[in-house]
């Protein structure tokens, strides 16, 4: 069980997807308090987006414990995870959008887990539920595109759905992976400034794996850093140092980025 101030916490958590593969995660320890904005770092292949699919329960460690607000995610009953997938929203590279639908429709079902089978699968929603959708749109800068198709929209307008449809759950912690890999830098930081005005307002603890070092640095409250598929790094922006940088990506990294 984790304390009251720990949002999401990691014991002893080891991971492999075959008998045959090499552990993804080996020994992880990690603890991320509440309203914490925590930035995962590291090459491609060292776990990052594991990590992140263990907390929201769509991958299970073989050892280990991972619990989201005090629940452990992967020794529950199948209702108990479904509650707690509710607490986590989750927010993709790829966006994950409903190309064919309305931006609308495609906030909204972020709430078709409370919603009767009766409704959602003709996708009938009240007036309600609606206004919720057009508010959050509003949040992220898009109340005037509710009734444009998805495929209508640009990275940037996409990656915003998506950050509409997250909080359509109300949810304890976003879960980012990737989330501005496709996107020019001044859209990039656009969404990180998102990201952070949220965390900020509502208390909402953010996980985001991220490439790049400069927007790690700018906005990251905690810089954790995967080696071997351990914890090898756990600081401050202002704490990362050049050696440190190295360790994660090899030389001449800091001062490309």
């Amino acid at each position: 069980m984790t304390g009251a101030g720990e949002a999401v916490s990691f014991r002893d958590v080891h991971l492999t997807y075959t008998q045959k593969d090499e552990a993804v995660l080996r020994g992880v320890n990690l603890e991320i308090p509440a309203s914490d904005f925590c930035i995962l770092l590291g090459r491609s292949g060292t776990g990052k987006s594991t990590l992140l699919r263990c907390i929201n329960g769509l991958v299970a460690p073989y050892q280990g414990t991972v619990s989201v607000g005090g629940e452990e995610v992967h020794t529950t009953h199948r209702n108990a995870l479904r509650n707690i997938r509710r607490k986590v929203g989750m927010i993709f590279q790829g966006y994950n959008l409903v190309n064919r639908l309305t931006v609308m429709h495609n906030v909204l079902a972020g709430i078709l887990p409370d919603v009767p089978a009766y409704r959602a699968i003709p996708g009938i929603f009240t007036t309600g539920e609606r206004e919720q959708a057009l508010s959050l749109l509003d949040t992220v800068g898009l109340a005037n595109y509710a009734n444009h198709r998805a495929d209508q929209l640009s990275g940037g307008q996409k990656q915003r759905v998506g950050i509409a449809r997250a909080l359509a759950q109300n949810p304890k912690v976003i879960l980012a992976d990737e989330p501005i890999a496709s996107l020019d830098p001044v859209t990039a930081a656009e969404i990180l400034d998102l990201l952070k005005r949220i965390n900020e307002r509502d208390g909402i603890t953010v996980v985001l794996s991220l490439h790049q070092l400069n927007f790690a640095r700018t906005y990251g409250e905690r810089i954790v850093a995967l080696l071997d598929g351990r914890i090898g790094i756990d600081t401050t922006p202002a704490g990362l140092s050049e050696g440190e940088v190295d360790r994660i990506y090899g030389r001449g990294v800091e001062k490309a980025a």
